[in-house]
């Protein structure tokens, strides 16, 4: 996490442009998807966006602002998208998702923050090692007659979602890699990736599930750790690494999203689709596993005047983006258009930042707007590739009565074969 004086130093060079509320002006193509941050949009107040934000994280620090029940409701409803990161890394260097993220850690430590929905959360996982309280030992039951190897190079890490409510997504991720020959385990004690932990400030809790998830890889002597879930992927990736003082690099495994693994095995002429799958559909840039996946690199603070020395900067735009759409272009039958906002432009359908939870009302509203997005482009489906965000842009679907059937990658993948 950012040192006071490297939050401070981030905090104050924002000049409060306002360019992290639209997508680059060179890809704008309409002025109905041209904003990028789901908080102003539906606000439209300086407090629900970036700069804002940015600007109470300074307030706060010199004691002139407390977390107030209006701060902490535009605080906790940021989706923590990285939008406004990215936006404002093609003009300045400045890291805006990680300001925010440490105003959410210093309102946890001073006992206002998280909200009351993120400590129920946080109790659970306590309990029963997932966000839903679910018995920990139903975590396998998914499985139904699938047999993974006892040992293998290869780990699937399941994640919460998949594991407990949606298991039919599980069931699709192994029965696509047994379908290629890939020999796969589980890990012998799953807990939760704990990506809506650290998100929501609860740093202490996010480094436990961090510390016992890099053990139980590292006893499992795999070195490959596949995940289907965005929230995992990023959870792998990024904050492990993050909350452990390391570099991605340096981690004892190589995280894989099963669209990157795939693609691979298609790029070297070991995957092909043989079945036609008519449809034509829209891809959803999960935020997990576009802008805020590119690898993490730890970094010590050092500046000659302005200039960072040997700090390697996340704009957003080296995040998986390809693969998945490689694969459903690889899928006969499959036409792939494209909505006004997508790749490291992509609008958040919500799920991010544990804003769900609290806010569902909000997320909805985002995820119905990204909704609205995908049917102007004419296809029959959405496609996704994060069990949670499939979840919220079907509930989205359902609520606007749209003619639009939400899919995860996985089930496509699976039709396929």
């Amino acid at each position: 996490m950012l040192s006071v004086d490297e939050y401070t130093r981030q905090a104050k060079m924002c000049m409060r442009c306002t360019f992290c509320k639209f997508i680059d002006l060179n890809w704008v193509k309409s002025l109905r998807f041209s904003r990028q941050c789901p908080i102003d949009t539906r606000y439209a107040f300086n407090l629900f966006s970036p700069h804002g934000l940015l600007h109470s994280a300074l307030a706060e620090l010199d004691g002139t602002l407390e977390f107030t029940p209006k701060l902490m409701e535009a605080l906790y409803q940021c989706t923590l998208c990285g939008a406004c990161d990215a936006r404002c890394k093609r003009n300045l260097d400045i890291e805006v998702l990680q300001v925010i993220e440490n105003l959410r850690i210093r309102c946890v430590e001073q006992g206002k923050g998280p909200m009351p929905e993120h400590r129920v959360m946080a109790d659970n996982i306590r309990k029963t090692r997932n966000e839903y309280g679910k018995p920990h030992e139903d975590r396998l039951k998914w499985l139904d007659g699938i047999k993974p190897a006892q040992k293998a190079d290869i780990v699937y890490f399941v994640g919460c979602n998949s594991a407990y409510k949606q298991p039919e997504l599980a069931r699709n991720t192994a029965r696509i890699l047994s379908h290629n020959g890939t020999e796969f385990m589980l890990l012998a004690d799953e807990w939760c990736a704990g990506n809506y932990v650290l998100a929501t400030g609860q740093v202490d809790l996010a480094r436990e599930l961090a510390e016992h998830n890099v053990k139980a890889i590292q006893e499992s002597g795999a070195k490959t750790v596949i995940t289907s879930s965005a929230e995992v992927y990023k959870s792998l990736k990024v904050d492990f690494p993050r909350l452990l003082g390391k570099s991605t690099e340096d981690m004892p495994y190589t995280p894989l999203h099963i669209t990157e693994y795939l693609n691979q095995l298609m790029q070297d002429g070991k995957l092909e689709f043989k079945k036609n799958v008519r449809m034509k559909v829209t891809y959803h840039d999960p935020c997990n596993l576009g802008r805020l996946s590119e690898p993490w690199q730890e970094w010590v603070p050092n500046y000659v005047r302005v200039i960072p020395i040997g700090k390697v900067w996340r704009r957003g735009d080296r995040g998986i983006y390809d693969p998945p759409r490689n694969i459903l272009k690889g899928i006969p039958g499959i036409e792939v258009i494209e909505m006004e906002r997508s790749r490291s432009n992509t609008w958040c359908a919500g799920s991010c930042g544990g804003t769900e939870l609290a806010f569902p009302d909000f997320a909805m509203w985002t995820a119905g707007e990204r909704i609205e997005e995908a049917q102007a482009t004419g296809t029959d489906a959405i496609v996704t590739a994060s069990p949670d965000v499939k979840e919220l842009l079907t509930k989205a679907a359902a609520a606007k009565k749209a003619n639009m059937a939400v899919y995860d990658i996985t089930e496509i993948i699976y039709k396929a074969i």
